[in-house]
């Protein structure tokens, strides 16, 4: 059932040279344990500090993890090279400071298990309560604007088969990326499995979303809503 599956995993890392070390091994290890070809893509984009050089002496020590480097940030940017440079047939995009070992392979599960559907995450417990009604309020207006059934737009991971190619190409450079993925998996008609995950523990440090970024997120859903309607007419 899995002797031609071959699993990308993209990894963007943005200042993260104090765990993503870790993560990666940890990950690495639990492939291992596994039979299934899989490749690690750690997008490095935008740091200030050495994740960059930890990244490239774990792709000395692994042959199946690869690093590419960009010097503008963005959480869209670095999925898009990620996707750009993958070699699987079921491709995985996480963030490294939320994901751990056990919660990417119970996704990866569920992917091999669901072929022909997109296997996403639904984090239902957030770090604090102002986080829990941002992330609210922002579902509610996702799900408004674009008529989606998602509870979690942000939620990663997300899995889905190389043959759904509308998301292969996805154009955000920015944190609407997630957005523009389900919405994508919405007009397409590509079924959507989403999995609760429960944990809240973050590996990393503490989560960069703040009022403003929030704000920023808030107005952008409705800017994409906005060019869609034009780009439909």
């Amino acid at each position: 059932m899995t002797s031609d599956l071959f699993i990308t995993v993209i990894l963007p890392v943005h200042n993260q040279a104090n765990h993503i070390g870790s993560i990666v091994e940890e990950h690495t290890k639990m492939f291992e344990s596994i039979t299934i070809s899989y490749e690690i893509i750690l997008v490095v984009n935008g740091c200030r500090d050495n994740s960059l050089e930890i990244c490239r002496s774990l792709a000395e020590k692994y042959s199946s993890i690869c690093v590419k480097h960009s010097k503008k940030k963005g959480w869209g940017m670095a999925v898009r090279i990620g996707l750009s440079e993958a070699k699987g047939n079921l491709l995985c995009f996480a963030n490294s400071a939320r994901t751990s070992s056990q919660d990417l392979m119970l996704l990866l599960l569920y992917a091999i298990a669901n072929p022909n559907a997109v296997i996403k995450a639904n984090r239902r417990i957030r770090e604090n309560y102002l986080r829990r009604m941002g992330s609210l309020l922002y579902n509610l207006e996702c799900r408004m604007l674009f008529d989606l059934s998602y509870w979690d737009i942000n939620g990663t991971p997300k899995v889905f088969p190389r043959k759904f190619g509308k998301l292969v190409a996805l154009t955000c450079d920015d944190d609407l990326i997630d957005l523009e993925f389900n919405v994508i998996c919405r007009r397409e008609g590509y079924p959507v499995l989403e999995v609760p995950i429960l944990s809240s523990r973050r590996l990393g440090e503490k989560s960069t979303t703040n009022f403003r970024s929030a704000l920023k997120m808030y107005w952008g859903a409705y800017q994409l809503r906005r060019t869609m309607l034009r780009d439909s007419i």
